[in-house]
C-alpha cells in the first residue's frame, strides 16, 4: 500500500465529534451507551462511609455506599437549594444534605424533608438524577444513559477473576481521552517510548526493542476489532506477533505473556486499559492485569515498572500523578542518555508526558499518519460511525456480550503462518 494512503487527516468537525463528551455532545451520547468504571470498590470501603466525589463525562457526581451496602451515584447538587451533597451525611440508607436535612436514596428519590411540617411535605415529588451501578472485578461501574438502552453488565474476563489473580489501578492523565486511547492502541510506540537500554525484562519483551519496525493488521469485529503488530526477526527466525483487542469505545486487551516467560514460575497473563473521560481535557487511565494460573505476587502488584503505584500516583489527591507537566514529568536527561529512551521513570508516566505535551486536545487536522497508524485510523472511523449510529437511534458496537471471552496472545510464529488463523482459538476461548 502506498505511503501517501496514510496521510489521512481528520477534519476539525470530526475531531470535535469524537473528543467532546459532555451531555448532549455527539461522543457524549455514545459514551453514555456503555458501562463506565467510576471507582475502585475500596474507595467506598463500608456501608455508611464517607461519600466520594466523582467527575466523569463532564458531570460532577457524588458516590456513596448506603446502610444496605448499595452504591448510589447521584448528581451532586441537592434539589432544594443546590448545596453540594458531597458535604452530606451518609446515614440510614440515604445521603442527607447538611443544609436543611433533605435525604436522598440510591435511586435519587427524596425520602425525607425534615425542615417542613407534615402538611407541607412533598418528598415523593422530588428526585435528583441517579445512575445505576454495578460492582465487578473490584470496580464500581455506572451506566449514565437512557434506561431502556442499558447494555448487559461489563462482564470482561478480567472482571471475573478472583482477587488473588487480579490487579486494578488508575491514574489521572491531563489530556483528552482520545489521545490516551490512541497511544494505547498504537502498538509500535512501545519500541521507542518505553525502551530501556539496560535492565530490560526477559523473554519476548526485548524483541520490541530489537525489532522497532513492524507491520500492523486490523480485523474488524462486532465489538470493535482485533489487531496485531508483526515484527520480522530475520535470519529465518520467524515473526514476533503481538495481538490485541479494541473493544468500543475505550477498552483495550493486550498480551503481556512475555514479561514472565523466563521466570521459574511462568504465568499466563493478560492486561489492558480503559481510558475514561473525566471531561474534555482530562481522563482517568484504568490499568488491569490478571493471571490465569498462579496468583499475582506482591512485586507484580507494586507496579514500580508500570509507574502507577503509590510512589507515582497520589490516591489521596484524586489519583493525580506526582510527575506532571508542571514539573516536566521529572525528566532526567542523564538517564535519557544512558538508561532509557525518555529519561522519565515509569511506563504510564512516559505515556502521560508525550500525550500531555500535545496540549489538552490535539488538532488531528494537522497530522501526517503512516502505516503503523492503521489501528488508530480504524478506531477513529469506528467512533465517528458510532456517533452517527446513535444519533439515528441505533446500537453502537459492544453493547451486547460479544466481548465477554477475549484474550490477547503473543507468539513467535514461522514465516508464512497467518496470525489470525494460528492464534484464533487462544484469542477467542470458549469461556466454559
Amino acid at each position: 500500500m502506498a505511503s501517501d494512503t496514510f496521510i489521512k487527516r481528520m477534519t476539525v468537525d470530526e475531531n470535535e465529534a469524537i473528543t467532546r463528551v459532555g451531555p448532549g455532545t455527539r461522543m457524549g451520547k455514545v459514551m453514555r451507551r456503555y458501562w463506565q468504571p467510576v471507582l475502585h470498590s475500596w474507595e467506598l470501603p463500608e456501608p455508611d462511609c464517607a461519600p466520594v466525589r466523582v467527575r466523569i463525562l463532564s458531570e460532577d457526581l457524588v458516590a456513596f455506599r448506603d446502610t444496605s451496602n448499595r452504591v448510589g451515584l447521584v448528581r451532586g447538587e441537592c434539589a432544594h437549594r443546590r448545596t453540594w451533597l458531597w458535604l452530606g451525611r451518609n446515614e440510614e440508607n440515604g445521603l442527607r444534605c447538611v443544609f436543611h436535612g433533605w435525604k436522598f436514596d440510591v435511586t435519587g428519590q427524596c425520602v425525607e424533608m425534615p425542615n417542613v411540617l407534615p402538611e407541607d411535605d412533598f418528598k415523593e415529588k422530588v428526585k435528583i438524577t441517579a445512575y445505576p451501578t454495578i460492582e465487578m472485578g473490584g470496580v464500581i461501574w455506572a451506566y449514565m444513559g437512557i434506561k431502556s438502552q442499558q447494555p448487559p453488565p461489563p462482564n470482561f474476563e478480567w472482571t471475573r477473576q478472583p482477587e488473588s489473580h487480579l490487579h486494578v489501578s488508575k491514574g489521572v492523565q491531563e489530556s483528552n481521552w482520545l489521545q490516551a486511547l490512541e497511544a494505547g492502541i498504537d502498538s509500535i510506540h512501545t519500541s521507542f517510548l518505553h525502551r530501556r537500554f539496560s535492565g530490560g525484562r526477559a523473554g519476548l519483551a526485548g524483541l520490541r526493542a530489537a525489532a522497532t519496525a513492524a507491520g500492523v493488521e486490523v480485523r474488524m469485529t462486532s465489538y470493535g476489532y482485533n489487531y496485531a503488530s508483526i515484527r520480522r526477526l530475520g535470519e529465518d527466525k520467524g515473526n514476533f506477533v503481538r495481538t490485541y483487542h479494541y473493544v468500543m469505545p475505550h477498552h483495550q486487551i493486550r498480551a503481556i505473556q512475555e514479561y514472565t516467560q523466563d521466570s521459574d514460575t511462568p504465568k499466563f497473563k493478560i492486561a489492558g486499559h480503559i481510558w475514561v473521560p473525566i471531561d474534555d481535557e482530562n481522563c482517568m487511565v484504568w490499568n488491569w492485569y490478571y493471571s490465569l494460573d498462579v496468583p499475582l505476587s506482591d512485586d507484580e502488584r507494586e507496579e514500580s515498572f508500570w509507574g502507577n503505584g503509590p510512589q507515582f500516583v497520589d490516591a489521596a489527591n484524586g489519583f493525580m500523578s506526582y510527575r506532571n507537566k508542571r514539573n516536566d514529568w521529572m525528566i532526567d536527561r542523564q538517564v535519557q542518555k544512558t538508561e532509557t529512551f525518555t529519561g522519565i521513570e515509569g511506563v504510564n508516566q512516559q505515556d502521560r508526558a508525550v500525550l500531555e505535551s500535545m496540549g489538552a486536545i490535539v488538532d488531528r487536522s494537522k497530522e501526517d499518519l503512516c502505516a503503523t497508524d492503521t489501528a488508530v485510523i480504524a478506531a477513529r472511523q469506528l467512533l465517528l460511525d458510532a456517533t452517527k449510529t446513535v444519533v439515528d437511534g441505533g446500537n453502537p458496537p459492544a453493547t451486547d456480550d460479544a466481548y465477554y471471552n477475549l484474550r490477547a496472545i503473543e507468539r513467535i510464529l514461522p514465516e508464512g503462518v497467518y496470525w489470525a488463523d494460528a492464534l484464533k482459538d487462544e484469542m477467542y476461548p470458549s469461556g466454559d
